[in-house]
């Protein structure tokens, strides 16, 4: 290329084929400046006249507006990735949405005929155990006393073995009855709490978890003091004026 070939206003512009901006770019830019300016403002010294006021709220209006603008970009942008999640759980909440979905309503359904099945056969196999059990105790009970009744009879002294020895076979029968009356019955025990004694239960609940109940009581509160109420028992409310 000869110099009179050469035109600089041909020349690429430093970061010319830098990408455009994008819409959260161009906000986080507005913000970070804003976020600076802010810092110059809040530097711990009071606002003491109208002109420093005005500029300070402007400042204020003028992040809270970027802001906005902010989380509008982010619902946005996140829209098509909620619309694919919504549309995966649609698809197998009709299957697996718990309670509702096709797969436990059916456990549901099922439950309600294995139960008192499974309840019978229990109950069955318990009663079984509880005879098994009493006829080794009462088989234990009666070696003891052949036991007993052998001294210096060598003839009864072997009855009474013979009949500790079918004392100790009905208790191993015994141990696997009671087993199979306890394991394996498709059946679970579950526990439940049920309210009988308000003030009880709240002195224990008082004890346990005093900040949950406080936090409680707290959300309440301000809950109606929101809503107008102006007496609380219990609580004081208190008016104070907050930059809006």
């Amino acid at each position: 290329m000869t110099a009179a070939e050469f035109d600089p206003t041909a020349m690429a512009t430093i970061g010319h084929n830098q990408p455009e901006p994008t819409p959260f770019d161009a906000v986080k830019q507005e913000i970070e400046d804003l976020f600076e300016e802010a810092c110059h403002w809040a530097d711990g010294e009071p606002i003491s006249d109208q002109a420093t006021h005005d500029a300070i709220e402007k400042l204020r209006d003028g992040i809270h507006e970027a802001g906005k603008r902010a989380d509008a970009l982010r619902v946005e942008e996140k829209k098509p990735l909620d619309d694919q999640v919504k549309a995966i759980q649609d698809r197998y909440n009709v299957y697996i949405k718990p309670k509702s979905g096709k797969v436990d309503l059916a456990k549901s359904t099922l439950d309600t005929l294995l139960t008192p099945y499974r309840t019978a056969k229990a109950a069955a196999a318990a009663q079984e155990a509880a005879r098994v059990a009493a006829a080794a105790d009462a088989a234990r009970v009666a070696a003891q006393e052949a036991m007993r009744a052998s001294s210096g009879n060598l003839t009864a002294r072997a009855d009474a073995e013979e009949l500790a020895a079918e004392a100790k076979r009905l208790e191993k029968t015994a141990k696997r009855a009671d087993k199979a009356a306890t394991v394996g019955t498709g059946l679970r025990t579950i526990w439940k709490a049920v309210l009988e004694d308000e003030e009880a239960a709240m002195d224990w609940l008082w004890a346990r978890a005093k900040e949950e109940v406080l936090a409680v009581a707290q959300r309440n509160a301000d809950e109606v003091v929101r809503g107008g109420v102006r007496v609380v028992p219990g609580f004081r409310v208190v008016e104070s004026k907050v930059a809006s």
